[in-house]
C-alpha cells in the first residue's frame, strides 16, 4: 500500500467516464454501478445488491465463472442498437486472490483508427 492519499473526489472516478463500469464481488454479486452502467440496465431497476449471473445468458454465466475461476480476462465486441461497443471483463484483487470482477462497456467510434507500432 502506498502512504499517499486518494483524493475524495477521485474515489467516485468513473461516475463521470463515458463507459459503462460494474464491479461484483467474488459471489457474483453487483457491489458497484457507475452512472453509464445504471443508464444502460436502467430497466432492471436498481440492480446494485443482485446476482450478476441473472443478468446473463447461459454461455455468459460460464464465460464470467471461468473468468473468476482462472483469474484471466476478456474482450470482445457487440453491435446493439446501431452502435459497435468493446466489452472487457477482468478480475480485480485483494491480497492476491480474485474478489470479483469489472466490466468496462465502451461504444466505439464507426470510424475508429487502428495503428501498428513497433
Amino acid at each position: 500500500m502506498s502512504d499517499y492519499e486518494v483524493p475524495a473526489e477521485l474515489l467516485h472516478w468513473a461516475d463521470g467516464i463515458d463507459c459503462a463500469v460494474t464491479i461484483c464481488d467474488a459471489d457474483y454479486k453487483i457491489i458497484y454501478m457507475n452512472d453509464r452502467s445504471r443508464a444502460t440496465f436502467a430497466r432492471h431497476g436498481d440492480i446494485i445488491g443482485h446476482d450478476l449471473l441473472g443478468y446473463h445468458p447461459p454461455h455468459a454465466v460460464e464465460t464470467i465463472k471461468r473468468l473468476m475461476a482462472e483469474g484471466t480476462s476478456n474482450a470482445y465486441t457487440i453491435e446493439k442498437n446501431g452502435q459497435k461497443k468493446l466489452i472487457y471483463q477482468t478480475p480485480w484483487r485483494r491480497d492476491g486472490k480474485v474478489a470479483g470482477l469489472v466490466e468496462l462497456s465502451m461504444v466505439l467510434p464507426p470510424d475508429m483508427p487502428h495503428y501498428i507500432r513497433g
